[in-house]
């Protein structure tokens, strides 16, 4: 999840002592008026005991507010009830919601119509009020990051959690940031990249005649076989770019080769039963594939056209979710004689055809990773997705 706000302002504070609910939501019908509920008690049993009687079977989103009228963490729930009174059972809790519940003075839900709207509206609060149990130890790999290709005079793969825009390519955010700094290490030793600091000085072969000769290598990498030695005048110029044009060509999904490459690699060692060898090989392989997997779904999420995806709720409405490039921009209820023509220009804001992002932002990739794993854990529901085509023509009079 995003860690840090987009727009550089401070946020105020979300609730006070008349709160009367989560705020707007992008992620709503306009016209749907939300159901919400507050629950008061210095004691967690009064909690308790107003969670049995009020919280209803159903999704929804809940807060949980300190003495100091701070929302100290916000959660999603299929199951209103189910999920707070989960907070209550102290043998089977995590410590984390006793340490929560705790500090829980007011506790406040809104249902929600469906459980895609609880996932998103969650994500939502998080972003914009960045509540600190939600965020609170969150370790530095999860912060977001991109992967880039650049740094001259000899570019190579690099981690960075703030590109300059100077760089040959950049790909992501990303998360788990050691896993894309394994994947950088293990494009730059494929392609014979380096990977040593801007410091350390270079020469190519055809500049031999500018320094002393026998420069000596200033890692270990040129002699195994996994640097081309830019520092000690190891390979020209047009050598170690043809090495740049392949790492690049693997970032933009338009060369895989390598993935192969290393899967025949590993089958050809595991079957001479050089175990330790297929072993090295296979991590190469997987810190490459989780790389390839992101790269893939962040273009697709960038190109992808526009499309509808109907709900029924709870409720027993229809909801249309409004997706462009991965993302959900607008939730509507299904078109009705009358409201069909508002829906259509809904829509044609929400699809307006801009040229794709070069890079998604951390909030965007958020959402298109709770979008795209909506839809892997309910593959069926695909089938439900409407065009833009037709979800116009759904709208016109009848």
């Amino acid at each position: 999840m995003s860690r840090t706000p987009t727009d550089g302002k401070k946020q105020a504070r979300l609730f006070a002592d008349d709160f009367d609910g989560f705020g707007p939501s992008r992620f709503r019908p306009p016209d749907e008026v939300p159901l919400t509920h507050e629950l008061r008690g210095k004691r967690a049993s009064k909690l308790k005991r107003g969670v049995k009687k009020h919280a209803p079977k159903l999704p929804g989103v809940y807060g949980m507010i300190d003495a100091r009228d701070r929302l100290v963490y916000v959660g999603k729930a299929k199951n209103l009830r189910s999920r707070l009174l989960s907070y209550f059972r102290e043998n089977s809790r995590e410590p984390k919601a006793g340490k929560i519940i705790g500090q829980t003075r007011r506790l406040v839900w809104e249902q929600t119509g469906d459980e895609l709207a609880a996932l998103l509206r969650e994500l939502e609060l998080i972003q914009r009020v960045r509540p600190k149990f939600n965020v609170l130890g969150v370790p530095g790999f999860q912060r977001h990051h991109y992967v880039c290709i650049g740094k001259s005079p000899a570019p190579y793969v690099y981690v960075t959690p703030k590109p300059t825009g100077k760089e040959l390519g950049t790909y992501g955010p990303f998360v788990r940031r050691y896993q894309s700094e394994e994947a950088a290490r293990r494009l730059n030793h494929w392609f014979k990249l380096r990977d040593c600091p801007q410091t350390v000085s270079l020469c190519f072969a055809e500049q031999g005649e500018l320094f002393d000769h026998g420069r000596a290598a200033k890692c270990l990498r040129y002699e195994l076989g996994t640097c081309s030695g830019p520092c000690t005048g190891g390979c020209t110029r047009a050598e170690y770019s043809t090495g740049v044009r392949g790492a690049k060509a693997f970032l933009d999904g338009r060369n895989r080769s390598i993935l192969k490459a290393l899967q025949d690699q590993m089958e050809t060692a595991s079957a001479a039963f050089e175990f330790e060898r297929a072993t090295s090989l296979r991590d190469k392989l997987q810190a490459l594939q989780w790389l390839d997997d992101r790269l893939s779904l962040l273009r697709t999420a960038r190109n992808q056209s526009a499309f509808v995806y109907p709900l029924r709720g709870t409720d027993e409405r229809e909801r249309w979710y409004l997706i462009h490039r991965g993302e959900v921009h607008a939730v509507a209820f299904a078109p009705t004689a009358t409201s069909g023509p508002t829906l259509a220009t809904l829509m044609a804001g929400t699809f307006t055809d801009h040229p794709p992002p070069a890079v998604l932002t951390d909030v965007a990739v958020d959402s298109v990773l709770l979008v795209s794993g909506w839809f892997r854990k309910r593959a069926d529901e695909r089938a439900k997705l409407l065009t833009r085509v037709k979800a116009e023509e759904l709208c016109l009079p009848r």
